[in-house]
């Protein structure tokens, strides 16, 4: 398992290859479909993502004025934000992406020229997430977007995934599905 601490550099992302097991410890933001639509039609990023991480989660939170709990914090589908990835990776300098299910062959191009990965969290364990929330320290854009699309500033510990696409242009979700259709074929 290697141990990733925000803020997350360049020369720690470009060293992780995709297959390594990762553990994840300090901030982390959540966008999901209206920040990065927001974003690309020229909106201002609300926090700053350089050397950061960006979760694909529509969690659910409790609480309010008195402090937020997260009680479920399981990865959305991440394809579908691959119209806005490649320019919000150049954009913003994140490092990690953190979601299930992959992106395309252009997030994997950005990824390899400006150094990111995508990291892939275990989906259907929203509460698996949610534990590794220790603190939620904040909340940007709750009234314009509503609960589920804010952007949910986590500082978390241990929060584990795979690295599924790294800097190198390795994708194991492409790897698996030609390994598939081989396999396939031979049948």
């Amino acid at each position: 398992m290697i141990e990733l601490k925000y803020p997350f550099d360049e020369n720690s992302v470009r060293a992780l290859r995709a297959g390594d097991a990762v553990s994840i410890t300090g901030r982390i933001y959540t966008g999901r479909d209206k920040f990065h639509k927001y974003v690309a039609d020229g909106g201002k990023i609300p926090v700053d993502f350089r050397d950061g991480a960006l979760y694909h989660c529509g969690p659910v939170v409790v609480g309010g004025s008195g402090g937020y709990k997260a009680v479920a914090a399981g990865p959305t589908t991440s394809v579908r934000e691959n119209p806005y990835e490649p320019a919000f990776i150049e954009q913003s300098g994140v490092r990690l992406i953190i979601g299930k299910g992959g992106m395309n062959d252009a997030t994997l191009a950005a990824m390899k020229r400006y150094g990111c990965v995508y990291v892939q969290a275990v989906g259907g364990a929203a509460a698996l997430g949610a534990a590794a929330v220790k603190k939620v320290a904040g909340v940007s854009m709750l009234d314009e977007f509503g609960a589920a699309e804010a952007v949910w500033h986590f500082d978390v510990e241990r929060f584990t995934g795979v690295v599924a696409m790294d800097s190198h242009g390795r994708n194991l979700f492409a790897e698996v599905e030609e390994e598939s259709k081989k396999r396939l074929a031979a049948l």
